[in-house]
């Protein structure tokens, strides 16, 4: 007799996916440039982790991106001992439980976002709900907008780990949107239909489309021509729009990023009619600290929606993963210095961009090419060339297994991205000191000089044979 429930006895959660697996590998055998220098490096992982840029970079060898933040502790330090004007908070902060949050974060939680969207959109605090990170922030979004058994509608490549966010307790399926790199891997209105059109044949009912913009894991900012097919649809089928915002503010290079948001505010103001307006209550931002600030352990997520129905019934379930107090009062402070934030996010986006283009350089000096990227923490990487003549999912989890055990890097296949074309990579640079990275980018060029130099030997062999 099972004394279990079936969610726990049954592997529904997603793990079984080749991006957790890879994990899994990584974790029995870490890369260490002395401990253990053969090891696998983590290339999976997509964390804001940078080092100071240039000569500086041997010196503060052991210190993070945090490294702004660490000294902002510094002088901050009555914040971090849970004083106000120098009289102790701690008991005020230990007894506060109200699932609603510190006023004060809020506050400076709508303005940060204003800012990263250089103050083309307000946000109002009472419609913001905060949430023990972004990946509770989607899931809640599910329990509000949709019953087990319906569906949201993807683009792909997708975020591996929404297999598991969005469906493994709430029930809601998922139906993939496939892009194509013929186009980059943009969203069209045909791809939009057509994915609607499958579900239709699966008896399925859609009951909205996410999107992450920035993509992840394309690392590309989402265009008005996008968001505007996304809006149209979203009219047109009278459903929901989730955006994922969290890698908003890593945006490092043109074009600049651009919240869905703007594009509503501004068609409503230009074409003031009932279905622009009406679209505005079924859109949903979700937003989180853990890439912009680089801060995940802390755990600092949020919805903004204009449906107060939403915002109601995910401001109870929120009660369900708080934001500890302490960790509100502490991220409130921080973000309350202007001067500092700014100087945060400029900082990041330039070293953002410099270990980019690390990483495109040494790739291309492997003859590997990547999609044109201008945000994010990862680059999506075209192998394809490497699969050789079969141009298979089997063949790519055959290049990604030899990656992964025999070059010692784990980078995330685009199958587990539910990518349709065999043989893209996702790959992350930004976890990882310079000298990690230029050791990764050895071990890549050695592995595809030696499939270029089997495979001109097999071609010798095979004209030799011919002629």
């Amino acid at each position: 007799m099972n004394m279990l429930s079936r969610k726990a006895s049954h592997d529904s959660h997603g793990q079984d996916s080749s991006y957790f697996l890879g994990w899994q590998e990584y974790e029995k055998n870490p890369y260490h440039p002395i401990q253990n220098p053969t090891g696998i490096i983590q290339m999976g992982l997509a964390e804001n982790q940078l080092l100071l840029p240039g000569n500086k970079r041997r010196k503060y060898i052991n210190m993070l991106s945090f490294d702004l933040l660490k000294s902002w502790l510094r002088r901050n330090s009555d914040i971090v001992g849970m004083k106000k004007d120098g009289i102790s908070v701690f008991r005020e902060l230990a007894l506060f439980q109200d699932y609603h949050g510190l006023p004060a974060l809020k506050n400076e939680l709508v303005d940060f976002m204003a800012k990263i969207r250089e103050n083309g959109i307000k946000f109002a605090s009472e419609k913001l709900v905060l949430t023990a990170g972004a990946t509770p922030a989607n899931e809640i979004l599910m329990f509000c907008l949709a019953d087990p058994g319906e569906a949201f509608i993807l683009p792909t490549p997708y975020y591996p780990g929404f297999d598991r966010d969005l469906k493994w307790r709430t029930g809601v399926e998922i139906v993939p949107m496939h892009c194509s790199s013929s186009n980059g891997f943009r969203i069209t209105s045909s791809a939009l239909e057509q994915a609607y059109q499958q579900a239709q044949k699966l008896n399925l009912k859609i009951k909205g489309v996410l999107v992450t913009n920035p993509s992840n894991p394309l690392g590309i900012t989402m265009t008005k021509t996008e968001l505007n097919h996304l809006v149209d649809f979203a009219i047109d089928k009278n459903i929901h729009i989730i955006s994922d915002e969290i890698y908003s503010g890593t945006v490092f290079d043109s074009p600049k990023f651009v919240s869905i948001t703007e594009v509503v505010n501004e068609r409503i103001t230009t074409v003031n009619n009932n279905s622009i307006t009406s679209i505005w209550n079924r859109i949903h931002i979700v937003y989180g600290f853990s890439k912009d600030l680089g801060i995940p352990g802390f755990r600092v997520g949020m919805i903004f929606s204009n449906n107060e129905t939403v915002v109601a019934a995910a401001t109870k379930m929120s009660s369900f993963g708080l934001v500890s107090s302490q960790t509100q009062y502490l991220v409130a402070n921080l973000l309350k210095d202007k001067k500092f934030t700014c100087k945060h996010m400029e900082e990041t986006q330039k070293r953002l961009k410099r270990r980019k283009e690390m990483l495109v350089s040494g790739l291309r000096n492997a003859g590997i090419r990547c999609l044109k990227s201008n945000a994010g923490l990862f680059c999506w990487v075209d192998m394809r060339h490497l699969l050789g003549s079969a141009t298979t999912f089997e063949a790519e989890k055959e290049l990604w297994m030899n990656i992964l055990c025999k070059v010692g890097l784990n980078i995330s296949p685009g199958s587990s991205c539910h990518c349709c074309e065999p043989g893209w990579f996702r790959v992350c640079f930004a976890n990882m000191s310079e000298d990690t990275l230029e050791v990764a980018m050895r071990r890549i060029k050695a592995f595809a000089d030696s499939i270029t130099i089997s495979t001109s030997v097999v071609r010798g062999s095979i004209a030799k044979w011919e002629n």
